[in-house]
């Protein structure tokens, strides 16, 4: 499992968790997508944009691997602002490629700074 040094290992102040630690050794969490409907709480549409934010400052547009950012937080975005790069894209393995759609990414966070 690749890490990604120097990525933030959660968003400022909060439990929201961006990496993880270690391998699961029972398996890998496979990356779904999640419906994200307008009744969120606020902070998790906070965590929803610093992870986002996050991707776009350590990637850019460029594909990543998954590695060890987290499963959940992943998920979130999955399908929208974050796109998988293979076909077929395997969604339980550390070596997946993933990457930001900017456009999706702009719409849907437009209080970000994507530049």
């Amino acid at each position: 499992m690749l890490k990604h040094r120097g990525f933030p290992g959660r968003l400022p102040g909060t439990d929201y968790q961006f990496v993880i630690r270690r391998a699961n050794p029972r398996g890998v969490t496979p990356i779904t997508r999640r419906e994200r409907f307008a009744d969120r709480r606020p902070a998790d549409k906070r965590a929803d944009a610093g992870f986002l934010q996050a991707l776009w400052d350590y990637f850019r547009d460029e594909p990543f691997e998954r590695g060890n950012l987290d499963a959940g937080r992943l998920s979130w975005l999955f399908g929208r602002e974050v796109v998988a790069v293979e076909d077929p894209f395997d969604p339980a393995s550390y070596d997946s490629l993933l990457r930001i759609d900017a456009d999706a990414a702009r719409a849907a966070f437009p209080e970000l700074d994507f530049d």
